[in-house]
């Protein structure tokens, strides 16, 4: 996909881990910048936090850049209150925890997003 105009939205909370893996494992980073509201705040694995597109940007351009595979994992259903909605999913070896808003087109995007809530062991 050339440009967000030509990319999925997320419809519904859920699709937001699924176009992740799905970006992720193509290498789009600009289209894993799309799954998040412009200043989101991104979790990295050293406890620093990616704050804004930019930041974000960084860190998955950083992420990506030693081509690592993703897959779906076991995600559970979103847990919605109004225009908010609590997403997971259980991966191998962790699962991650994010907090998306509903946009005023009706889609979703991230707001807050921590890849591993579970401590390094």
């Amino acid at each position: 996909m050339s440009d967000d105009g030509e990319r999925q939205r997320a419809r519904e909370p859920e699709d937001l881990s699924r176009f992740f893996a799905e970006r992720a494992n193509t290498g789009d980073v600009e289209g894993l910048v799309a799954l998040y509201e412009p200043d989101a705040v991104l979790a990295l694995p050293n406890g620093d936090v990616a704050a804004g597109a930019q930041a974000i940007r960084d860190a998955y351009q950083a992420l990506l850049a030693g081509r690592p595979a993703f897959n779906n994992g076991y995600q559970a259903p979103a847990l919605v209150n109004g225009e908010f909605a609590l997403t997971s999913t259980v991966l191998p070896g962790g699962a991650t925890a994010e907090l998306a808003r509903r946009q005023p087109d009706g889609t979703w995007l991230w707001v807050i997003d921590r890849p591993n809530i579970l401590a390094p062991t």
